[in-house]
């Protein structure tokens, strides 16, 4: 999306942007960023293309270009040049998480940010977490709700409410096309009338579904029209959707063709 924005901006300082070039096959922004930074501002978008090099002495004066494989790979005979003097890197979002790392907070190697359970605890106990310190969110709406239920979790921890309450504990596990799962461990003597699971895809995908399961029995099928990588995905497990028995892992996975 910075990427997006920024070539948007450069146009509207009175800069020619000559090309976007993206590695894969697809934009990882927003949908509404793609339209509005790039289609509204007639801006070529150059998918399946990398810089291999870069020209200039006292500046850059162009850059060579190439298309790329499956693999993300430059393709030998792609390459052409375009002329310019600026290039601007659009690198992607990583959650701060200096504090994190200092108090010895257990953190996502997928996400960057704090493991954390339905309550949005990190993995010591009386330290909350939520915001873009857990993942990166598309709408600040999604960073107001999340930062409501972090401070209910830490007065219920003040309380100790739900202490005494039983249940069980399951994990969370992305499988076959899912990137990430938030929150990662589920205590089920905390959860209110529903769970709410949030989730970013690996790829462009449509006319699929999002299969949910309860140690790899299917509990639930969601239909979805488009999925992509830069779009957040949030479902919500109402509590009679899950099993009435104990379970280690609750699992989301892109369905099949056949399961579609």
């Amino acid at each position: 999306d910075i990427g997006l924005i920024m070539a948007r901006r450069m146009v509207l300082e009175g800069a020619e942007v000559v090309a976007v070039i993206e590695r894969k096959p697809y934009s990882e922004g927003l949908l509404r960023n793609y339209v509005q930074c790039i289609e509204d501002f007639k801006i070529p978008m150059l998918l399946e293309h990398t810089i291999v090099n870069i020209h200039g002495r006292r500046r850059v004066e162009g850059v060579t270009i190439a298309r790329t494989d499956s693999r993300k790979q430059p393709v030998a005979g792609t390459e052409r040049e375009l002329a310019c003097d600026t290039i601007l890197f659009s690198r992607g979002l990583i959650p701060e998480n200096e504090l994190s790392r200092g108090a010895g907070i257990v953190l996502d190697p997928v996400t960057g940010g704090p493991a954390v359970n339905e309550s949005l605890e990190t993995s010591i106990p009386g330290i909350f977490a939520c915001g873009n310190v857990v993942h990166v969110h598309d709408l600040v709406d999604w960073v107001t709700e999340e930062s409501i239920r972090a401070g209910q979790g830490a007065a219920a921890c003040i309380r100790k409410a739900g202490a005494e309450a039983g249940g069980f504990t399951f994990k969370t596990e992305p499988l076959a096309g899912i990137n990430y799962i938030v929150p990662q461990k589920v205590r089920t003597a905390h959860l209110g009338d529903s769970l709410e699971l949030f989730m970013r895809v690996t790829g462009f995908h449509e006319r699929t579904a999002l299969l949910v399961k309860a140690d790899g029995r299917l509990i639930k099928t969601i239909k979805k029209k488009v999925l992509a990588p830069g779009e957040m995905v949030n479902i919500k497990l109402k509590k009679e959707d899950l099993p009435d028995r104990e379970f280690n892992t609750l699992s989301v996975e892109l369905a099949g063709e056949d399961d579609r």
